[in-house]
């Protein structure tokens, strides 16, 4: 118990000091050229609002989703031997979740236009 208590002193130590250090470090008064938009050294042509179509979000929402199945994914597979067959139909019941998911994306129309 002690261990955690020290653990969340220090973390509380630090999350404070980054807050205080970017306050003491950070500029108070920028000027109107530090507030500029900036684009590679060029001048801005137009506003910064642009819409985006929503399929993009979407695009990027299935890609996080399966980048993070291959991280859950890789260490099990690389040690699937020794977990036995409890860690197959785990991992099996947890890749038919992310199929039914796909499918389901399929089916809705989400990703017709790639």
């Amino acid at each position: 118990m002690l261990d955690f208590i020290i653990y969340l002193v220090i973390g509380i130590i630090f999350v404070v000091g980054s807050f205080a250090a970017a306050y003491f470090f950070s500029p108070h008064h920028p000027t109107d050229k530090k507030l500029a938009t900036y684009e590679c050294g060029e001048d801005p042509i137009k506003g910064s609002w642009i819409q985006y179509n929503v399929r993009y979000y979407l695009l990027g929402l299935a890609f996080v989703i399966f980048d993070v199945e291959a991280i859950f994914l890789l260490p099990c597979v690389l040690v699937m031997k020794s977990l036995g067959l409890i860690a197959f139909i785990e991992l099996a019941i947890f890749i038919f979740i992310l199929v039914l998911g796909l499918a389901y994306a399929w089916r809705k129309g989400a990703l017709e236009w790639i």
